[in-house]
């Protein structure tokens, strides 16, 4: 772990380990396509197959993504997640997708006993964030009480032998820290069916990359970085690994000048105050980097950097303190800078 003030300007170069070097792209060809999904972007740069067209690879990665907002957007009224957000106490069997990332978040709130937790639905409704939309004034500490009351992980069973989840009455899931990450998966997964095994996603701003481009250069990233800061600029090399940042800057709102992040504190029923203004985390799975990021984010900068390390995570976190903006890096993240840039 390296910490301290923010001052550096020089540049970062990221290189991840790779156990072998990775197979030159059947192809000279580079396509960039792009959409929008999940009230945000993505962009795709891939190289086809032999025989593939544009069109056909276009409309593949837009059914995929639709796929995914049927199951699990609320801003859809007849979406899985809606329909099980609103059903009555009961046990409701759930498709197969829902069900896999169901059981993801769930066996992720249980290892960070509720960092990461898919239950907060009705406090992210009742902060302004999710489908009622923006609200003018704070919660009041009974409605946060009330919200908190059909919240949290522990609260919600699941039917294993059934694939099935028990809805108490009022418990509303919540994908917002894994959803996109699951969808950069879902579309690397379909790329490498078509024979596009080479290609970089972005949804936003998660990011998996795979292969190498014709060149042989690998998909260079600009790591995100919180705005206006002095944090020295950082670029990486995706090759077979992914990338998502955790910010407070991406939503939030501001009351009487202090800031409201979108990212909720299951515990306290509020959005984080505990200083972390982003964190980015590299994994083999997009899915896993941003719920990771997430419950770093709601850990905070000490526990956050501990449970990081004990877990061996490529971590890196930003934190605003009476100093300035500090950075942290786990040993994991430290050891992918290039010698010339450590």
């Amino acid at each position: 772990m390296i910490s301290g003030g923010l001052d550096r300007i020089d540049s970062r170069v990221l290189i991840p380990p790779m156990e072998r070097a990775p197979s030159r792209p059947p192809s000279d060809l580079v396509w960039s396509l792009t959409g929008e999904t999940m009230g945000t972007t993505w962009s795709v740069r891939a190289v086809p197959a032999p025989g593939t067209l544009q069109s056909d690879l276009q409309a593949a990665i837009q059914l995929e993504l639709d796929s995914i907002v049927a199951l699990f957007s609320p801003w859809e009224a007849d979406s899985e997640i809606s329909r099980f957000n609103l059903a009555p106490a009961g046990t409701w069997a759930l498709s197969d997708e829902f069900w896999s990332l169901l059981v993801a978040s769930m066996d992720l709130a249980d290892d960070t006993d509720g960092a990461v937790d898919p239950t907060l639905g009705a406090l992210v409704d009742l902060w302004g964030f999710g489908p009622p939309g923006p609200r003018d004034d704070l919660p009041t500490a009974d409605a946060i009480g009330l919200a908190l009351e059909v919240s949290g992980w522990q609260k919600l069973r699941l039917h294993r032998a059934g694939q099935a989840a028990v809805q108490p009455g009022g418990l509303a899931l919540d994908f917002s820290g894994i959803a996109k990450g699951h969808a950069v998966d879902r579309v690397s997964e379909r790329l490498m069916t078509l024979g596009a095994n080479s290609h970089l996603v972005e949804i936003g701003g998660e990011l998996r990359g795979m292969g190498v481009k014709p060149d042989a250069q690998p998909w260079w990233v600009e790591i995100e970085q919180p705005p206006g800061s002095q944090i020295p600029r950082t670029v990486a090399a995706l090759v077979d690994i992914a990338v998502a940042t955790s910010g407070d800057y991406r939503r939030a709102f501001v009351h009487e000048d202090r800031l409201y992040p979108h990212t909720l504190n299951g515990r306290t029923g509020r959005p984080v105050e505990n200083g972390v203004t982003s964190v980015t985390v590299f994994h083999t799975s997009a899915r896993q980097a941003d719920a990771l990021a997430t419950a770093l984010t709601v850990m905070g900068p000490d526990d956050g950097l501990t449970y990081a390390e004990a877990l061996q995570l490529t971590a890196h976190f930003v934190s605003r303190t009476v100093d300035g903006l500090v950075e942290k890096m786990t040993p994991a993240f430290l050891a992918m800078m290039a010698d010339d840039a450590a």
